[in-house]
Order: C-alpha cells, then sequence, then structure tokens
C-alpha cells in the first residue's frame, strides 16, 4: 500500500511516501480502505517528538480516518465488509496512523458513517468532534440556555464546539480573526461573533451580550487569556482548556476563586472507547441532520502529507491565520 510514514522523528520533510506492507487486522481489528483523513495539531506534535509518545518505525502519521470496510478479524461482531466507518485515535499510543491506502483499527475506535455523510466530511469531523462533545459534555455540562464563549471559533475544534453547543441548546458567542472567518462562525450558527483583535472591547461586547457571564468558556489558543476569560466568566463558571501544552501564563487567583469557577483541562485521546463511542452517537445524528458540518480549508492528494503537516504546524504554532477549515487527506488505491 502507498502511505506517507516516518522513519524518525523531525520536521514535515522528515515525511516519505512510499510502499509498506498491507496491514494484516487481528483478532480485533478492521482493516479499512481509507478514502479521506484530517490532518490535526496533534499529529504534527507526534511527527516532530514533542509529543513523548512510543513510534513503531516506518510510522504512518495521521489520527482521523474515513473509508470503507474490506475485511475484520476472528473476533469482530459488529462492522461487516463493505460498511462505510469513520474514526479517530490512530496514531497515537504505539498505534499506526491514517494517511494511508489500508489501515487496520481496532472496532472500538470505529463508527458507522450515515448514509448522505462524504467521506471528506466524516474525516474533517472526527476528532474535532469528538474533543468539543467530550469538552462540552463530559467536562464543562453545558446545559440548555447557558451561554457559551468561544475563543477562536473559525479553527477546527473551534467550528466543531460552536455548532455541538448549538445542538444542545446553548447561546453562542464567539471570536475570529477576519471578516471572512467571522461571517463563516455565524453561519455555523454562533449568535454572536467578535474580533478579537482588541480584548478590552471584546470583553465589553461579550459583557454587554450576557451581563451576568458566560457559563461556559472555551479556549483554543494556546495561550490561554486567562484574565479575559475570567473578566468573562460569570459565577460558577467553567473554563475549558484543551492547548498548550508548553503553555506557563499568569492566573488571575483571586478573581477567579471570588467567582466560583472552576478550570477544565483534557485530552480527547486520554477518554475511554466507551466514552468517545457514545460522543459518536450524538455526532452521527448530527451529521445526519446537516447541524454538524466541519468547514474543510483544502483537500489534498497523499503525496501533499508533507505540504499539509507544514500548513498546520504554520497555523497552530505560529498563528498564521493561513487555515479556514480543516485540511483533508485523499487516500484513494
Amino acid at each position: 500500500m502507498k502511505a506517507a510514514f516516518i522513519r524518525q522523528i523531525g520536521t514535515p520533510q522528515e515525511i516519505v511516501i512510499g510502499d509498506l506492507p498491507d496491514p494484516v487486522p487481528g483478532p480485533r481489528e478492521v482493516l479499512v480502505a481509507v478514502r479521506a483523513c484530517a490532518i490535526n495539531p496533534i499529529d504534527t506534535y507526534v511527527r516532530a517528538g514533542m509529543v513523548a509518545m512510543p513510534l513503531p518505525f516506518p510510522f504512518v502519521v495521521g489520527c482521523d480516518l474515513a473509508g470503507e470496510v474490506v475485511a475484520v478479524g476472528s473476533d469482530v461482531d459488529r462492522l461487516k465488509p463493505g460498511m462505510r466507518v469513520w474514526g479517530s485515535n490512530q496514531g497515537l499510543l504505539g498505534r499506526q496512523g491514517t494517511c494511508a491506502e489500508l489501515a487496520a483499527v481496532d472496532e472500538r475506535w470505529l463508527y458507522p458513517t450515515p448514509d448522505g455523510v462524504s467521506d471528506r466530511d466524516a474525516a474533517a469531523a472526527a476528532l474535532v468532534s469528538i474533543t468539543a462533545h467530550l469538552g462540552l459534555v463530559e467536562h464543562a455540562g453545558l446545559r440548555r440556555g447557558e451561554t457559551i464563549f468561544v475563543n477562536g471559533g473559525s479553527g477546527g475544534v473551534g467550528t466543531a464546539v460552536v455548532q455541538i453547543a448549538k445542538a444542545l441548546g446553548g447561546r453562542v458567542i464567539a471570536s475570529a480573526g477576519t471578516p471572512q472567518k467571522r461571517e463563516m462562525v455565524k453561519r455555523l450558527g454562533a449568535d454572536l461573533v467578535v474580533d478579537y483583535h482588541d480584548s478590552a472591547a471584546m470583553i465589553a461586547a461579550v459583557r454587554e451580550a450576557a451581563p451576568e457571564g458566560v457559563a461556559v468558556y472555551w479556549e483554543t489558543i494556546r495561550e490561554p487569556a486567562f484574565d479575559q476569560a475570567v473578566e468573562m466568566l460569570g459565577d460558577g463558571g467553567r473554563m475549558v482548556i484543551m492547548a498548550g501544552r508548553d503553555a506557563r501564563p499568569p492566573f488571575p487567583v483571586g478573581p477567579f476563586y471570588v467567582k466560583q469557577c472552576r478550570l477544565l483541562g483534557f485530552v480527547m485521546f486520554k477518554a475511554s472507547s466507551h466514552t468517545q463511542a457514545a460522543a459518536a452517537i450524538d455526532i452521527n445524528r448530527w451529521l445526519a441532520a446537516g447541524a454538524l458540518r466541519v468547514p474543510i480549508d483544502r483537500v489534498l492528494p497523499l503525496n501533499a502529507t508533507a505540504e499539509a503537516h507544514a500548513i498546520q504546524e504554520a497555523a497552530t504554532i505560529h498563528r498564521s491565520g493561513s487555515l479556514s477549515g480543516k485540511l483533508v487527506i485523499e487516500c484513494q488505491r
């Protein structure tokens, strides 16, 4: 099979496009003909060695996938050849990744793709939608009628948070950096979208829209703006962080505890397969109904995986502003 893989950690230029042996599924594994996969920030961290994980070299990069089941292991009982599936959690914790024509995946991490949902859309939604669901449902416990502020609503996770928060009955305020991105976030269902470049004006706009403060503040940025967040949060508010592995920003302890706020940090791939499968049930319902569509910035062929990693890295680490949605790789045999 053709695959995008590395023989050692390093820059995007370490990614090689070449032939590897077709994977053979184990008893609980499913062999998937990968039609599409998506690039995520965690993919670039693993490739660069920024996150310490066991890497079986040659190591296929990529977490997300969507495609068709072509074979199943002897103990697989839920999935059958010919079924369309999507999933995430590959390329992590010693598992091989998804940027390849074929992937052997434990059936725990695969979910049926709803009719009418393309492989591109399923792959784009995978990791970011599970992340958004875990943060909103498992951790923040967003309730119907509550107001949430999403700092960075036009990114991959941000767009999923905006849509899922609306599907859960929340009132959504989000920030984005350009008029085009603000219009996109508005189309995704946000009730109010503000420019994040002027923090004081943004705080004032949010406080005007939510005089008692927001119930949930979701931070997508690597360097959390804690003073800004605490200013926006209402009494008993919850702040969710899911990025910024090396961040060490100042923290306003006094205002935070006086407001009786909570700080919630989580890592998607540490959630159990049962928890993620429960999230996938909701995600599939919203995908099928058209209530969830993670924007795709561009679709690239498998041989452009290194280019995709470079673009993602520039957007995530250097905040280049070059992305308005997910990068999707098509892997067709």
